[in-house]
C-alpha cells in the first residue's frame, strides 16, 4: 500500500537527501508608467530573512516581463515533489474576469488582449507551486496605487483556483513581506496558527491545522507527493483507491473526502483529505448546511418553513416540501434581511426566529382581516337597510348587483325567486314558455330574444340583469381560467381542501359542508375570504391565498 509520508508514526520516512527549501522573491516597486509600490522593498528583506533560514532564494527587483518568466522558470527547474516551496510577489497586479496577472515594470496601458505580454499569469504561478503539493506558499502583496488599464482589466487580484496542497496569502505588500520575514521562515508552526496572527492577511487553499510548514527535525512529517511505502498493494486496489481519491476530489464535498478517509485512513491521499475535510468543516457555507443536516427536517417542517416564508413576502415558488433553488433563495433573503449571512441553509435558531416572525405577521394579517371585513360588514348591513331589506324587487337587485357575495345575498336570491315565481303564475302561456326556454339556454342570445317578443314582459327586468351578468362573466372569462390554472397546480388533496373548508367555516364565511369538494358555497365563501384579504375576488385558490388562509395555526413546524 502507499501512503503519505508521516501520516501514522509507524509510516515516518526520513527526510529524503534531495528535498529542499526554495523560494522565489520579486520586489516590483519602480513602474516605467504606474505609480510605485512601495511596500514592495520590504519584499528585499524577506528574501534575506529566507536566505538566513536556510531556503535557497532566487530573487530580483523591479524586473521586466521577460526576467519574470526567466526567474519563473528558474524555479520550475530545480523545484522537486518533496520541496517547500515559498514565492513572494510583491508589486502591481491585474484582473480580468477568471483571470489575474502579475505585472513587469514594464507594463504600459495593457488592455484585456495585450496583458498577457506584460506579466505573469497567475494561473501559471500556482502551476508551479503545485509542483510541491502541500508544501507550498504563494504571496502576493500590492498596494492601492494608481495602476493605469485599458479596456477590459482593473486593478488587483481576482478569484484564484488554488491547486491541490497549495496555500495563497494575500494582503498589503509589506504585511505579506514581514509575514513572511517573522513567520514563515520560522519551525513547528502551521500556516494555519501563523495566520490566525495575521489578522490583515487573507488566505486560501490548503491551511491544515495540525501539520508544520517547517518541521523541527529531518525526521518531521511532511506533506508531499505520495510515496509508495507498501509494494504489496496491487495493482487492482491502487486503481481503487486512485478512482475512490477521483470521485471525492472531483465532487470536493465533506461526505466525499470523509469516504475517502472511512475506506482508506492511511491512504496516499489521505493527508490532503484529512485537510479539505478540515477547510470544509471551518468554510461558513458547509457549516449552515451541515447545521440544516442536523435537523432531519422532514417534507411536512419544510413546507411549513416554506409557509412561513411566503408569509413574510419572500416567495420559495412552491410550498411543496423541497428546498429548490427558489427555497434557498428566498431563506438567503430572510437571512439577509435579518443582518445575518445569506446562506440559504437553516438552523435551529433561525427556524425559531422564522416561526416566531411568521407567527406575528399571521396576527397581524388577521387583525387586518378583522378590521378589513368589520368594516365591509359594516357596509354591506347598511346598504342591505337602504336597498334590499324593503323587500321590493328593484331593492333586492340593486343589492345583489353591488354585493354579489355579501352577507344578504342568498335572502336577496330567495326572495327574487319569489317574484319570480309569481311572475311566472301570473303571466301567458306563451311568454312563460319564452323565458323557460331562454332559462334553458342561459344565454345572452336567448334572453335577448326573449325581449326582443316581450321588451316589457314580467321577466324583462330578471333577463336584462342576466345578460349583463353574463357579459361580465365573459369578460373575466380569461382570468378565470387563470385563477383555476393557478388552484389546480396547488394540488389540493382531499384533506387540504377539508381544512379550508373548516377554516373558512371558523371565519364565519359559510362554505357549507366540510367535504373536501367546492362547490359554488365554498367558492362564494373564498371570494367573501379574499374580498377581506384584499386580494382579487376569483373564488379559486393561489399560493397568496392559501398561506393567507392557513396563516395562524392549521400546521405547525415540528407537528
Amino acid at each position: 500500500m502507499r501512503i503519505w509520508v508521516g501520516i501514522a508514526a509507524a509510516a515516518l520516512l526520513a527526510w529524503p537527501a534531495f528535498a529542499a527549501d526554495r523560494a522565489l522573491v520579486i520586489s516590483n516597486e519602480n513602474y516605467a508608467d504606474a505609480s510605485g509600490v512601495f511596500g514592495a522593498s520590504e519584499a528585499v528583506r524577506a528574501a534575506a530573512a529566507l536566505r538566513s533560514a536556510g531556503f535557497s532564494v532566487l530573487d530580483g527587483r523591479d524586473l521586466n516581463t521577460r526576467d519574470l518568466r526567466a526567474r519563473l522558470s528558474d524555479l520550475l527547474q530545480v523545484a522537486g515533489a518533496q520541496d517547500r516551496i515559498v514565492i513572494l510577489l510583491a508589486g502591481h497586479f491585474a484582473t480580468s474576469a477568471g483571470q489575474s496577472w502579475y505585472l513587469g515594470t514594464d507594463v504600459s496601458l495593457p488592455n484585456l488582449a495585450t496583458v498577457g505580454g506584460f506579466g505573469l499569469d497567475l494561473a501559471t504561478v500556482l502551476a508551479v507551486a503545485a509542483q510541491a503539493p502541500g508544501g507550498a506558499v504563494v504571496l502576493l502583496g500590492s498596494e492601492d496605487r494608481r495602476l493605469p488599464l485599458d479596456k477590459g482589466l482593473t486593478p488587483g487580484i481576482g478569484a484564484l483556483a488554488v491547486p491541490q496542497g497549495v496555500t495563497v496569502v494575500q494582503g498589503d505588500a509589506r504585511t505579506v513581506a514581514r509575514f513572511v520575514t517573522g513567520s514563515v521562515t520560522l519551525k513547528g508552526q502551521s500556516l494555519a496558527a501563523m495566520l490566525e496572527a495575521a489578522p490583515d492577511l487573507q488566505a486560501s487553499g490548503f491551511l491544515p491545522a495540525a501539520i508544520p510548514f517547517r518541521p523541527e527535525t529531518a525526521t518531521s512529517p511532511i506533506v508531499a507527493a505520495p510515496v509508495p511505502v507498501d509494494p504489496g498493494q496491487t495493482a487492482a486496489q491502487r486503481a481503487a483507491e486512485d478512482a475512490a481519491w477521483g470521485a471525492a476530489n472531483t465532487a470536493k464535498t465533506l461526505p466525499g473526502y470523509e469516504g475517502y478517509l472511512q475506506n482508506y485512513p492511511a491512504g496516499r491521499f489521505a493527508v490532503l483529505a484529512r485537510s479539505e475535510v478540515e477547510r470544509l468543516r471551518n468554510d461558513p457555507q458547509v457549516r449552515a448546511e451541515l447545521a440544516e443536516a442536523a435537523l432531519t427536517l422532514n417534507r411536512d417542517q419544510r413546507r411549513t418553513i416554506q409557509r412561513q416564508l411566503s408569509l413574510l413576502g419572500f416567495d420559495p415558488r412552491g410550498i411543496d416540501g423541497v428546498f429548490g433553488r427558489g427555497s434557498r433563495a428566498a431563506i438567503a433573503a430572510w437571512q439577509r434581511g435579518i443582518g445575518l449571512p445569506g446562506t440559504g441553509f437553516v438552523t435551529q435558531d433561525q427556524v425559531t426566529r422564522l416561526t416566531a416572525q411568521a407567527d406575528r405577521r399571521a396576527a397581524e394579517l388577521e387583525a387586518e382581516a378583522a378590521a378589513r371585513k368589520a368594516e365591509q360588514d359594516r357596509q354591506d348591513r347598511l346598504y342591505w337597510d337602504q336597498t334590499g331589506a324593503a323587500g321590493d324587487e328593484a331593492g333586492l337587485r340593486a343589492y345583489l348587483k353591488r354585493f354579489p357575495d355579501g352577507l344578504f345575498a342568498e335572502l336577496a336570491a330567495d326572495r327574487l325567486a319569489v317574484y319570480e315565481d309569481q311572475r311566472r303564475t301570473e303571466t301567458a302561456a306563451l311568454e312563460g314558455t319564452a323565458w323557460d326556454r331562454a332559462e334553458a339556454a342561459n344565454t345572452q342570445a336567448s334572453y335577448q330574444d326573449y325581449l326582443g317578443q316581450f321588451p316589457r314582459g314580467a321577466f324583462a327586468a330578471e333577463a336584462q340583469a342576466r345578460i349583463e351578468a353574463l357579459q361580465e362573466e365573459a369578460q373575466g372569462g380569461a382570468d378565470r381560467a387563470r385563477a383555476e390554472a393557478a388552484e389546480a397546480a396547488l394540488g389540493l388533496n382531499p384533506l387540504a381542501r377539508t381544512l379550508i373548508e373548516r377554516r373558512l367555516d371558523g371565519l364565519g364565511l359559510k362554505p357549507g359542508e366540510a367535504d373536501g369538494v367546492f362547490d359554488e358555497r365554498t367558492r362564494r365563501a373564498i371570494r367573501r375570504f379574499q374580498q377581506s384579504r384584499n386580494q382579487p375576488r376569483t373564488g379559486y385558490l393561489d399560493q397568496a391565498a392559501v398561506v393567507a388562509l392557513l396563516a395562524g395555526g392549521i400546521i405547525k413546524f415540528g407537528e
